[in-house]
């Protein structure tokens, strides 16, 4: 069984044909380059465009990788939140270095990002949380995220309390409840080609400005 599914699995291929993207496309800043494949993810209708792997690295320096969504962008970095005393984040606390990577399937495209992180401000933190569906307030605070708990009764409890002890006023946000931005050094954008001859430029930070390569697929 296993050797019939390793065959039809190292049988799926698909030719990339959907778009291309050379030299005449590629903007010199590649926060705006984002921006425009970021458009473009959202006009069709990609589902969840601003999912997101996010690499950390372990105290023992191996990698750990999961998925969280994109909450912000700007020139400063991508943003995200999270709870601070999970395994991912005490691990961006205690090894800031940082790896994201955009699937944009439906697009046939990637965007690769490296760098650091940083806690955001108190304001910034605050108001996000502020700005979620009061489900996902409680949730943040029941939560023990990365713990280890005896089954789902234990959420389900953890809300109920919380919830009780609210009484109709606003949950406050933990402290322990916040975001991080990753400041990058190195953007790349894979647009999928046709024969696996497919388009990579990667954007290098150097002092205030950017340079970009096209690299062989």
């Amino acid at each position: 069984m296993n050797e019939l599914t390793n065959k039809k699995i190292s049988a799926l291929r698909v030719d990339y044909s959907l778009k291309e993207f050379d030299e005449t496309h590629v903007l010199s800043d590649p926060i705006k380059q984002f921006s425009v494949w970021f458009k473009e993810a959202l006009e069709a209708n990609v589902n969840e465009p601003n999912a997101m792997t996010i690499a950390t690295v372990k105290p023992d320096n191996t990698p750990s990788a999961r998925v969280v969504l994109l909450k912000g962008y700007s020139e400063l970095g991508f943003s995200f939140f999270t709870n601070y005393n999970s395994h991912k984040g005490q691990q961006l606390i205690q090894n800031p270095n940082v790896a994201l990577v955009f699937c944009w399937l439906e697009l046939q495209r990637q965007v690769r990002i490296e760098g650091k992180v940083s806690k955001l401000s108190k304001q910034e933190n605050d108001e996000y949380f502020y700005s979620r569906p009061l489900g996902s307030q409680i949730g943040a605070i029941a939560s023990p995220q990365s713990q280890i708990i005896a089954g789902r009764h234990v959420l389900e409890q953890n809300y109920s309390v919380v919830e009780s002890e609210l009484h109709e006023k606003e949950p406050e946000r933990p402290e322990h409840w916040g975001g991080f931005v990753v400041e990058p050094t190195l953007i790349e954008f894979w647009q999928g080609r046709s024969s696996r001859l497919h388009d990579r430029f990667e954007f290098t930070k150097f002092d205030n400005g950017w340079k970009h390569n096209r690299l062989a697929p």
